[in-house]
């Protein structure tokens, strides 16, 4: 059985039944170990005091909120059990938004949301409900140190729960300042044209991670003493006539889209 990410109960008007919280997702990436240069032995983290210039065992630690420069507050984890909203235990529905309502731009982390033990009819009903209303459910719940905001959705495969962020946590400065310009009715139809030409079910399962493949062949390589394959890069000219561009694309489109989702290599055994 996986891990429980999260265990509660899901508060529904004064319906309220048992859920847990599993994982949905999580990134695979390349990973490397830091290495001494001279010896290639394994370099290991140390807990150091600033004060004492000397290392510290992980049980001598506790944690500090910074008030003033140099300034701190220690609170350890009893006191932060006993100051627990009650979302820590019961994720409460605040409101109703209909289905995709809700910017992707929000969505931080994904879960599956599943029945605990028996109590399956409430969970099939809050279900059925979302499905047929075609509305999504705004909730708080507490965990990982922080009361999050979270989605919950009906999919095919039952809830589904994303934690969202705060309006805040957007970095609003990082967007750019565009303002949507004039294009001719010729240029419009050429790229409607283009992306009818890409268009197709949506399929993960042929995407993959190029550069993850790249770094595997380069270890291997590099474990046989092979010659280093170096990836050729087309040079990218800025597009000086667009209609033409778009023509190119148009002939080009299919055997490009085909290329790019092609089945993914299987990965060697670890």
């Amino acid at each position: 059985m996986p891990a429980t990410v999260w265990k509660g109960f899901l508060s529904f008007g004064l319906v309220s039944f048992p859920i847990r919280l599993f994982s949905a997702a999580r990134p695979d990436h390349v990973h490397f170990n830091m290495l001494h240069r001279k010896d290639l032995a394994r370099i290991k983290e140390v807990w150091y005091c600033t004060k004492e210039d000397k290392p510290v065992d992980r049980a001598d630690i506790v944690k500090g909120y910074e008030v003033n420069k140099g300034d701190y507050v220690v609170v350890d984890d009893e006191e932060l059990k006993k100051i627990a909203p009650l979302t820590a235990t019961t994720m409460e529905i605040v409101q109703f938004v209909r289905d995709k309502e809700v910017d992707p731009i929000y969505f931080e982390s994904s879960y599956y949301v599943a029945p605990d033990e028996a109590v399956t009819k409430p969970y099939e009903l809050f279900f059925q409900a979302l499905t047929e209303a075609e509305y999504d459910a705004i909730a708080k719940v507490t965990m990982h140190n922080r009361e999050h905001m979270v989605l919950i959705r009906a999919a095919k495969t039952g809830l589904l729960l994303h934690t969202l962020f705060y309006p805040h946590e957007l970095r609003a400065a990082n967007q750019p300042a565009f303002k949507p310009g004039k294009v001719s009715t010729k240029e419009l139809s050429l790229a409607k044209s283009l992306i009818q030409h890409l268009a197709g079910p949506f399929k993960p399962e042929e995407l993959h991670d190029t550069y993850r493949e790249n770094v595997e062949r380069l270890i291997e390589q590099k474990r046989k003493g092979q010659k280093i394959t170096s990836i050729q890069r087309p040079r990218k000219a800025p597009v000086v006539d667009l209609m033409e561009a778009l023509k190119r694309s148009l002939e080009s489109g299919p055997a490009k889209a085909k290329a790019s989702t092609r089945a993914p290599r299987k990965r060697r055994a670890a």
